[in-house]
């Protein structure tokens, strides 16, 4: 992976946002001549294009959102050293969540060049929900990699489905020091309904894990053009389980194109967190992320 800044020079680290800012835990870009999006092919037509930091500020600010964490979208290092330098060049992304063989030689040295080198480096994603084995994250070879990433103070992004919830308990009762971050409530088939076994799972999680959940991708999990307030049982739910001070905001925008446009997943959270206080809002808004991610 490229580093961002000239050997001779140290990596600046970004001064720690302040007070109740509003931060996208959650979103892309991408480059499509690059070629590793495997992923992202002209059938989802409405993402099928160059996506920039520039064009998720447009749908971002007017919202009052002047944060946010990019995250990966592709199974190479390649993908995490272009955003590392779309990161550097855009103070609104405040951190990054890359990708890495974990399986790689000599991970541990691997994961601690990284962090040093990036600041903005805060977590690695390895896509779970495109690996057929569901166990694979078990695997013992894989244990160096966790421990280095918990050492080093980086994020684990779990892209998961309901499948998986039951290794995830299994992977943090294994490595308690590591920060785990269910993404987009684990992907239940809102579309079909679905509520068990992701309900129980989800709880169970919350209940005897330290990990936290991102509030994020159900739209797109309720099928194209849902109706309004269609994943709000969902939603619900992840709330209660986890509570305002565990859970993270985000739009996995532009994603969530395929299914609601960035204002229609900001107005269905409002809804959602309208019985809160105002100081829990802002934690699930904004203050948990900062505190997640170190932001």
């Amino acid at each position: 992976m490229t580093c961002v800044r000239p050997a001779c020079c140290p990596p600046t680290r970004p001064h720690r946002l302040e007070g109740s800012v509003i931060v996208d835990a959650h979103f892309h870009c991408w480059r499509l001549a690059r070629g590793d999006y495997a992923w992202l092919t002209p059938a989802l037509a409405p993402i099928h294009r160059d996506v920039t930091v520039e064009h998720w500020q447009r749908q971002a600010r007017p919202l009052g959102v002047r944060a946010g964490v990019l995250v990966q979208a592709a199974s190479t290092e390649a993908e995490t050293g272009f955003l590392l330098v779309e990161a550097a060049r855009h103070d609104a992304v405040r951190g990054v969540v890359g990708w890495l063989d974990l399986l790689t030689r000599d991970v541990p040295g691997r994961v601690a060049q990284l962090a040093a080198a990036h600041p903005k480096l805060k977590g690695l994603r390895p896509m779970l929900q495109d690996i057929d084995d569901p166990d694979w994250i078990l695997q013992p070879a894989l244990a160096p990699a966790l421990d280095a990433m918990a050492a080093q103070g980086l994020v684990f992004d779990a892209l998961v489905k309901p499948v998986h919830l039951p290794r995830m308990l299994a992977l943090c009762a294994r490595h308690p020091r590591l920060q785990v971050v269910i993404d987009h409530g684990a992907k239940p088939d809102i579309a079909q309904a679905q509520w068990q076994p992701w309900a129980d799972g989800l709880a169970l999680i919350a209940q005897e894990t330290s990990a936290v959940c991102k509030l994020s991708g159900l739209l797109t999990e309720a099928g194209p053009r849902p109706a309004r307030g269609a994943a709000q049982r969902w939603a619900q739910h992840l709330l209660a389980s986890f509570g305002p001070q565990r859970v993270l905001w985000g739009s996995d925008w532009p994603v969530l194109e395929l299914a609601a446009s960035y204002r229609d997943w900001w107005d269905d959270t409002q809804t959602l967190l309208a019985p809160l206080s105002a100081s829990q809002r802002d934690a699930v808004l904004g203050g948990n992320a900062v505190r997640v991610y170190t932001l």
